[in-house]
């Protein structure tokens, strides 16, 4: 059984580039990582295929950092982020 771990919310979303911001709260996130994004609308899982902090692409970030990663399907402002734990 999987278990959800929070680790931030979406903080923007880029609608044309499908890119959504992700505010680390509680968590660190790395390449490889599968998260669930949820909201009032939003309920999808994917693994991270690539990460940027400010424009460089990173491979681990940490908890405080805001990142942006390429989503399959469209994210809301204030949606939950978790990752996945197998």
């Amino acid at each position: 059984m999987a278990d959800d771990i929070k680790i931030g919310h979406v903080s923007h979303y880029f609608g044309k580039i499908q890119v959504a911001a992700i505010e680390l709260t509680d968590g660190d996130l790395s390449v490889g990582d599968t998260i669930h994004i949820k909201g009032h609308t939003s309920d999808f899982t994917q693994q991270i295929d690539s990460m940027q902090i400010d424009k460089v692409e990173v491979t681990h970030a940490e908890k405080g950092k805001s990142v942006g990663i390429r989503v399959a399907e469209h994210a809301r402002v204030g949606d939950e982020v978790f990752r996945v734990e197998e």
